[in-house]
């Protein structure tokens, strides 16, 4: 499969779950916050597409991590079905399928985050893009965590669902804990990875 193809598989998956996902979302207001991302990430993804392409590995998990965003609002994360599979599997006190949400907002934006700063020679040294990667993605994940508390000052009862604490009182220190593990398996796991389609790139797109 070429480069072109798999892009526009990703994008055709995304759509068709964001499309789907909104014929009848459990609520309207939630699921407009939790698709919020998808909908601002993916333009901007298409207007720099040529001007500053990204790997495929950075795409398929940023489309992986799309899809993630748009269960989570067709149902509410805690009423994901997959949640409840885990929640009895593991035999938890409750959902986890934000958590997995967290780790994927803490593990994909690092790894976005360490493309940009290496593929833009704005820092040399892999130790401290993979330092400065993990910061990013911990301020992203923080950010949020403001976000849904302006939310719930705003809206009140109705940013419940947004919120989906599901009554625990550590819900927002877990959840930047768990963007925080995310954010380090992506430099541990994946940074070579990403090296290599890197360099690829940086071949392909030689002046």
């Amino acid at each position: 499969m070429t480069e072109g193809r798999f892009l526009v598989g990703l994008g055709l998956v995304v759509a068709v779950a964001l499309v789907l996902s909104g014929v009848s979302p459990y609520d309207r207001s939630t699921w407009l916050l939790e698709v919020a991302p998808v909908l601002i990430v993916a333009p901007v993804l298409m207007a720099t597409r040529r001007r500053f392409p990204l790997t495929p590995l950075l795409y398929g998990l940023i489309a992986l991590h799309a899809l993630i965003l748009i269960g989570g609002g067709t149902y509410t994360y805690a009423r994901v079905p997959l949640g409840h599979w885990l929640q009895d599997l593991l035999e938890l006190a409750r959902n986890p399928y934000d958590k997995i949400g967290h780790f994927a907002q803490g593990f994909v934006p690092a790894l976005a985050a360490r493309e940009i700063l290496l593929g833009g020679s704005h820092v040399q040294g892999r130790i401290m893009a993979a330092f400065l990667s993990i910061c990013v993605a911990a301020a992203i994940s923080a950010w949020y965590e403001l976000i849904e508390w302006w939310a719930a000052l705003a809206l009140g009862q109705g940013a419940y669902e947004f919120l989906g604490t599901q009554g625990d009182i550590w819900d927002t220190q877990s959840d930047m804990f768990f963007a925080l593990i995310g954010a380090c398996c992506a430099m541990g796991l994946l940074a070579r990875c990403q090296d290599r389609q890197m360099a690829v790139l940086a071949v392909r797109h030689q002046p």
